[in-house]
């Protein structure tokens, strides 16, 4: 069971924390939040999401939150082979996060419906990278910390 609820609650906070950063970096941009969503349902059912209105919408949220929680997933289980993500919290968190990175943007991006994939560049490398470091691999690690704590 706490694997599950740290799961769950790491996926959470990852899921919101990237969530605010796409909104707010690329809101600054002129992107609408329903757009950043619907751009995720793309990676499922295409390009066709973004003229989905509401229900690509939620279905964006919904799979940005499923996939926040598959990364904390795969971190919880793999720091039970390796401590040292539950050891060295911060330096650890940051290089899985970096993986993360490297595997959403090398990996699933391109073989997902929307079409896209490679490298963001420039200010978009540099936010990727940011957020992927500190808001969904250190937490993944706070997470997988908990998950293995030993009941007092």
């Amino acid at each position: 069971m706490r694997t599950l609820k740290y799961t769950l609650l790491g996926g959470l906070v990852v899921g919101t924390l990237d969530a605010l950063d796409a909104m707010i970096f690329f809101g600054l941009r002129g992107a609408k939040p329903g757009r950043i969503f619907q751009g995720i349902a793309a990676g499922l059912i295409g390009p066709a999401a973004r003229d989905g209105g509401m229900p690509t919408v939620v279905l964006g949220i919904g799979l940005h939150y499923f996939i926040a929680t598959m990364i904390v997933l795969v971190c919880v289980l793999l720091s039970r082979g390796v401590p040292v993500l539950r050891r060295h919290l911060i330096p650890a968190g940051m290089v899985y996060g970096l993986a993360a990175f490297l595997v959403m943007y090398l990996v699933v991006i391109p073989h997902s419906a929307t079409g896209g994939g490679g490298l963001p560049r420039g200010a978009g490398l540099a936010n990727a990278l940011l957020i992927h470091m500190l808001g969904v691999g250190v937490p993944a690690a706070f997470a997988a910390r908990a998950a293995a704590a030993k009941r007092r």
